[in-house]
């Protein structure tokens, strides 16, 4: 490099943050060997950090580098922007896991928006770093001492929470995702878009119908109207976007996640899977009615041409059956009483009604039907299929439901309404009592 690299030429500093941007790990190194403080200046315009750019690219060993030589993770750009916010702007999942693993602040709020690094890594859709910094703030001493759902629903300075960026971007995973870790999904924006409105009305404006999905089914008020007395139904209708169809308050309403008690929010994988697909059956079937009848170019793809919930069982199946609905197989079994039911009836015993914001009162723990005990646990049942496909036993007494006649309180289950837990009478397990002793209001 000779002369052309000395302290004094006046294109060290270019030379530098060119080598930076391009990921030239051997000529920053020569680079800072002549001039540690280098590291320290930033960019005449955006003032960026050589920290920033690195972010920005992705250079992951670059910024390892940097970091090695400069513990200083949250140093500030001209938009009082951090490099974590640059990385999860880009996302950079790399680099944002190792300015995460440095003690970068994820609770910096930059100048531009008053944002955090979750909201840009919601705003711009990119999951995993969302994932990253969601995990992170489950451990982090800032989101402790400030708490980790105010962190989740932190407002920038236009009262947008991140869920609500993401809604109105279209980001259906981070809007899930967001939902899943505590996100308030009822909560109004201050000025962001148009004033009062929930991430519902944002999705409708949007059009995204998977958004929409993921908002209605934890509990999306549909009836709530945002500053200027308008509903998401009118939002979407106004934009001629298919949502419409679902957003119709004289649609049927859609199954909503369980509230959130706390055998809920510790479900083990197996059961909060079959609950969740339990969930999304049921209410792909309320779609495919709302849109029949709508022109096939309107109607979702996913839900054309689609058989929801068809089973393959035949009617001599040798499994054990629900004594609730007598058509899906106990995969869900409540403890510790040991009873039994498939998922669909599990998910529409716990479920909850949409959002009540008249009663602070919370929800009361569901009952097992059957025995009326509290139900603090859930765990997967484990059928005799699963248990001849581990290991050939032998063999068992196994009741067949499919004997009974409709008359006796065989159900569809479409829409899973509590409706369908009527008095059922003495079948098997114990007695079922009226549905209305089961409905549970969320607060």
């Amino acid at each position: 490099m000779g002369q052309g690299m000395s302290c004094g030429h006046p294109n060290i500093e270019l030379d530098f943050f060119a080598a930076v941007q391009y990921g030239e790990l051997m000529m920053v190194e020569s680079i800072l060997r002549m001039d540690p403080g280098i590291l320290r200046r930033t960019t005449s315009y955006g003032r960026l950090s050589a920290l920033h750019i690195a972010a920005a690219r992705g250079h992951v060993e670059m910024l390892s580098m940097l970091l090695e030589r400069w513990d200083h993770p949250d140093v500030l750009n001209r938009h009082k922007q951090t490099p974590l916010m640059v990385a999860a702007m880009r996302g950079k999942i790399s680099c944002v896991e190792k300015l995460l693993q440095a003690g970068a602040n994820i609770l910096t709020f930059d100048s531009a928006n008053g944002r955090t690094c979750l909201h840009y890594a919601a705003y711009y859709g990119h999951s995993d770093c969302l994932q990253a910094i969601i995990q992170a703030a489950q451990s982090n001493p800032i989101s402790e001492s400030w708490g980790f759902a105010r962190f989740v629903n932190v407002r920038d300075a236009k009262g947008a929470t991140p869920l609500h960026l993401a809604a109105k971007k279209s980001r259906p995973t981070c809007v899930r995702m967001l939902l899943d870790n505590g996100a308030l999904v009822c909560v109004s924006t201050g000025d962001y878009g148009s004033p009062g409105s929930t991430p519902l009305h944002l999705a409708a404006r949007g059009g995204c119908l998977d958004s929409v999905r993921e908002l209605l089914a934890w509990g999306a008020d549909r009836l709530q109207m945002d500053s200027a007395g308008r509903i998401p139904y009118v939002v979407a209708l106004k934009r001629n976007h298919i949502c419409a169809a679902l957003l119709n308050p004289s649609s049927a309403e859609p199954l909503v996640w369980p509230s959130p008690l706390k055998f809920i929010s510790e479900l083990n994988p197996d059961v909060k899977l079959l609950l969740e697909t339990a969930l999304i059956d049921a209410n792909k079937k309320r779609e495919k009615k709302i849109f029949k009848g709508m022109p096939s170019s309107y109607i979702s793809p996913d839900h054309s041409e689609e058989n929801v919930g068809d089973d393959d069982k035949s009617e001599g199946s040798d499994v054990e059956l629900c004594c609730i609905c007598f058509e899906q197989v106990c995969t869900i079994e409540v403890r510790d009483c040991g009873h039994q039911m498939c998922a669909y009836c599990t998910l529409a015993l716990c479920s909850h009604n949409k959002p009540n914001r008249g009663t602070l009162s919370p929800p009361a723990p569901p009952l097992c039907p059957f025995c009326r005990s509290t139900i603090t646990r859930l765990a997967a049942a484990k059928t005799e299929i699963s248990e001849d496909v581990d290991k050939e036993t032998s063999p068992k007494l196994r009741r067949s439901r499919h004997s009974a006649s409709p008359s006796e309180g065989s159900s569809s289950f479409k829409g899973l309404s509590m409706g369908s837990f009527g008095r059922m009478g003495a079948h098997g397990s114990g007695r079922i009592a009226d549905s209305s002793s089961l409905i549970l209001d969320k607060p």
